[in-house]
């Protein structure tokens, strides 16, 4: 009986050559071979038998194949680049960071095409290229990086065939401020010493530069500072400080210490808070001979917390009552007073002069000075008649004055002659007639001229003149009149 044929699989699908592998260059797909024709199922094995007639005819022999082709030379394989080496972050700034290292030691066959950065933020797993196409310099900078955030770096070594190695640059970076050193920027009023007067006002403004924010820290003599008397206020660039009404316990040396992270810049200020000195001690008359006078004192007790320049020395006459400038800024404790008037009685006082100016009060002489006339013995037989005409001669000069504009001034100086001289007033050598400005008045041989609120265009060279019918004689000083502080 004949047999059903047996059921052949269904033939499966010749497999594809497979994709050359890079990281396994050696595997090469296999070369197909052919197949039979599968137009009649394949009989089932058996016994060797000589086919009956009722079989029917054999399936056709399969096709010959065709000669294998001749090997061809075999490709050089794919070798990868080792990785990069010493991958580092050679500057950090607000949105970039600069990655330096060194080529692979191997290059492989096909040679180098160049390098692949890749970033990945903190907290994240999602890598990605900071450039598109590779490049061959070992120095890249990225940009526009999120402010204050982590960030992890690789970079790739790759060739033609695409393999690669990388290296890995395990450490995050920060991407933060750019780090600037403190610096104090002290103005150049506050480098010297800053003087004040007791009960101004204190308020100094020194700017810094630095990033991040520095620390500002002012002390005194290493002591923090009484912050219910002094002010501080800081800010991002400067720091202000604020003393409503100084005292002579605030001066001394402030230091003010700017700081970033162990680096600092440091300043000094150094203020001094004065006020008018006392009035010298133990003014006294020395002695009296002819036309002269000698004093002596001793300095003040208080300086004022700054240092004496001088003495201011004045004279007053008992007949008129007023006081007059002998000596200014005279440095010594002592001094002569010369061409005093004969038969005048003379007070004296002296002021102490620092650098907020005269002190409040004067020391005053005890003691006046009463200048005696020569004594004369008469002798109407011996003597002959004196002639009493005298041409004028002043016996006290004028003296160089400086006013302030708006304040009335006096010029003073003293003549005699007989007759009585005219006196004439001028002003840069042009006769001062009758202006209400000007009042000159003749006392006892006392010439005097108020100037009455001078202006800067009332200074110049004021000149006294004495003119009688024997002669005449003139004087000469200097007037400055400064505007208002």
């Amino acid at each position: 009986p004949k047999k059903d044929p047996a059921p052949t699989p269904e033939e499966e699908p010749a497999p594809t050559p497979a994709a050359e592998d890079p990281l396994t260059p050696e595997h090469t797909p296999a070369v197909e071979q052919p197949t039979a024709p599968t137009d009649e199922p394949a009989p089932v094995p058996m016994a060797e038998a000589t086919p009956t007639p009722e079989e029917g005819p054999l399936a056709p022999p399969a096709e010959p194949q065709a000669p294998a082709p001749e090997p061809k030379p075999e490709k050089p394989k794919a070798e990868p680049p080792s990785s990069p080496l010493s991958l580092t972050v050679e500057e950090v700034s607000e949105k970039s960071v600069t990655l330096t290292w060194k080529a692979p030691e191997q290059t492989g066959r096909l040679g180098l095409d160049g390098y692949v950065v890749e970033i990945c933020k903190d907290g994240s797993t999602d890598w990605t290229a900071a450039n598109e196409e590779p490049f061959l310099s070992m120095r890249y900078i990225i940009q526009d990086l999120s402010f204050f955030f982590f960030f992890f770096f690789l970079v790739k070594a790759v060739n033609a065939s695409g393999a690669f190695f990388f290296f890995f640059f395990f450490l995050p970076v920060l991407i933060r401020e750019i780090l600037q050193l403190p610096r104090i920027r002290m103005p150049r009023h506050l480098r010297q010493t800053y003087i004040r007067r007791v009960g101004d006002a204190v308020n100094v403004m020194i700017p810094f530069q630095g990033k991040p924010q520095p620390q500002v820290i002012w002390t005194k003599g290493n002591q923090p500072l009484d912050t219910s008397h002094i002010n501080i206020r800081n800010t991002e660039k400067d720091t202000i400080f604020y003393i409503r009404k100084a005292q002579r316990s605030d001066s001394g040396k402030y230091e003010l210490t700017v700081r970033i992270n162990g680096a600092e810049d440091k300043a000094t200020l150094d203020i001094q808070v004065i006020e008018p000195p006392s009035p010298p001690q133990n003014l006294k008359l020395v002695d009296v001979w002819g036309f002269n006078v000698a004093l002596e004192w001793t300095p003040p007790v208080d300086n004022g917390n700054s240092e004496i320049k001088g003495y201011v020395v004045q004279k007053s006459d008992k007949k008129s009552g007023k006081w007059f400038t002998v000596l200014e800024r005279c440095t010594r404790t002592s001094c002569t007073i010369s061409d005093l008037i004969i038969g005048n009685t003379y007070s004296f006082r002296v002021f102490a002069e620092n650098t907020c100016g005269l002190s409040e009060k004067a020391a005053v002489a005890s003691g006046v000075a009463h200048i005696k006339k020569t004594k004369t013995t008469y002798q109407s037989e011996k003597i002959p008649q004196r002639d009493m005409m005298e041409p004028p001669k002043f016996t006290q000069p004028l003296t160089d004055r400086t006013t302030t504009r708006g304040y009335s001034t006096h010029l003073f100086c003293c003549v005699r002659g007989f007759p009585q001289p005219k006196i004439i007033w001028m002003k840069n050598q042009m006769e001062i007639r009758e202006d209400p400005k000007y009042i000159a008045m003749i006392k006892q041989g006392v010439c005097s001229l108020e100037i009455r609120k001078p202006s800067p265009f009332d200074g110049g060279i004021y000149t006294c003149k004495a003119v009688n019918p024997l002669g005449e004689a003139s004087v000469d000083c200097k007037l400055d009149v400064k505007g208002k502080i």
